[in-house]
């Protein structure tokens, strides 16, 4: 008979470690989360984190909304609500993506504690124990901590320019299927790619819902940035073409604000009924104060003309920060998004850029290291750069601080490598990098 194990038999910092779920084994903080201890302090110019200029967000807006609110339904927004979310909430978040093409019903939306749950909902019904979540490659980081928990399997798909390559999926779908594997879901965000800034194109979204289609493959759309465009809007939501087939990720994060903690999955009738299970079974109903300080913002406010300004607001520093690169790292190259919050810059041949954080930190700058978008370790040459938050000034120095990082980092490679000038900073004119590698 196997003896009863001690709470004293985990390691040394940690008495529980044994006792754990093997699925706990994936939660591991991420290298975006770990970076905000140091990218908070105020002398560091943080190009990390993708933290919403909330202070574009006129105060007096929120404020009355949340006035009237409790004048007017207090008892209501103090209380328990629905699993699903309040309805009037849910009507109004119809006409939010009526503004990319998607026409749907108010019972087919779930509300939830901001999108990252509704993404990790989604895992708790569909994924099991070695299943496989196709992803394009790099991916947003919390979503590959959530299907790692699930002890799923992360399979990247190359993008380039246009977003996810359709002849790569078709023959990951063939590799994976002809191994044996169960595909439970292609997860994408298709506007303003987290991390790598890229659109995809309509003609791919078309042939990206057949492919769906034809492997019986459920397409889980993420879609946070999609009404934050610059020049013009990116295509209709993959939703709007394909009712069966996908799940449909939203947020008031960027277009309102995170602290609201306010998101919602727009799903098929059945996935629908299930999601509602598991939003009460994980928090028993999201917060009804939220949602209606949510709703009464959307009723009373021009929240349209706000979402401009923060197309303005973010326009207005991806260009700085783009003009910043162009005169302090002509060497590198890099993706020109048309909205969101991200650029993904490829670094020189030899550059580890998550090795090179620390020194870059001690500069006083804070960028992501590509690595954090890969599952498998993948991006040591490439970096996001987020100019979302810092003013177009402080962009200016964080990318002037940065260019001498990689410049000192450059000639350490040219000193120990011993072969004459590699370091492209110091040249003349532009190096002769290939373009932004984002497969």
């Amino acid at each position: 008979m196997t003896a009863k194990r001690s709470p004293q038999t985990g390691n040394n910092l940690d008495p529980w470690y044994h006792h754990y779920a093997e699925r706990a084994a994936g939660l591991r903080a991420s290298e975006v989360r770990a970076l905000f201890a140091v990218a908070s302090r105020p002398e560091v110019v943080s190009l990390a984190g993708g933290m919403p200029y909330v202070a574009a967000l006129p105060p007096d807006l929120v404020i009355n909304a949340m006035d009237r609110v409790m004048r007017q339904q207090g008892p209501v927004a103090l209380q328990y609500g629905s699993g699903q979310g309040v309805p009037v909430l849910r009507e109004q978040i119809l006409e939010v993506m009526g503004l990319e093409g998607i026409r749907a019903h108010a019972d087919d939306v779930v509300v939830t504690t901001g999108s990252q749950h509704a993404l990790e909902l989604v895992s708790k019904l569909f994924l099991d124990p070695g299943d496989v979540v196709l992803s394009e490659g790099p991916s947003y980081v919390t979503a590959m901590v959530i299907f790692k928990s699930y002890q799923a399997e992360v399979e990247h798909v190359p993008m380039d320019e246009h977003g996810l390559i359709p002849e790569a999926l078709r023959q990951h779908i063939q590799r994976l299927k002809a191994a044996g594997k169960t595909i439970k879901f292609l997860y994408t965000i298709p506007n303003f790619h987290n991390p790598a800034g890229v659109t995809l194109s309509w003609a791919r979204r078309l042939e990206i819902l057949e492919i769906a289609r034809a492997n019986d493959i459920l397409v889980l759309e993420d879609n946070p940035y999609g009404l934050l465009y610059f020049d013009q809007p990116a295509p209709d939501a993959m939703r709007s073409l394909e009712e069966d087939g996908v799940v449909y990720l939203g947020t008031f994060s960027k277009t309102l604000a995170p602290g609201f903690r306010v998101g919602w999955a727009l799903a098929p009738h059945a996935i629908r009924e299930k999601l509602v299970l598991a939003n009460e079974a994980a928090v028993l109903s999201p917060s009804s104060f939220s949602q209606l300080v949510i709703s009464e913002y959307l009723a009373t406010s021009d929240w349209k003309g706000q979402i401009n300004t923060f197309r303005g607001v973010y326009h207005e520093r991806k260009n700085a920060l783009l003009d910043a690169l162009e005169e302090y790292l002509p060497g590198l190259t890099w993706t020109n998004p048309n909205g969101g919050f991200y650029v993904w810059v490829t670094l020189p041949e030899g550059l580890d850029s998550k090795a090179m954080l620390p020194r870059a930190v001690k500069e006083l700058v804070a960028y992501t290291p590509g690595t954090a978008f890969f599952a498998d370790g993948d991006g040591r040459r490439n970096m996001r750069l987020s100019f979302c938050y810092p003013t177009p000034d402080h962009i200016r120095v964080g990318i002037r601080r940065l260019a001498s990082v990689l410049r000192d980092e450059l000639d350490l490679l040219e000193t120990f490598a011993g072969t004459g000038s590699l370091n492209p900073l110091r040249a003349e004119g532009r190096f002769n990098s290939p373009p932004p590698d984002i497969s």
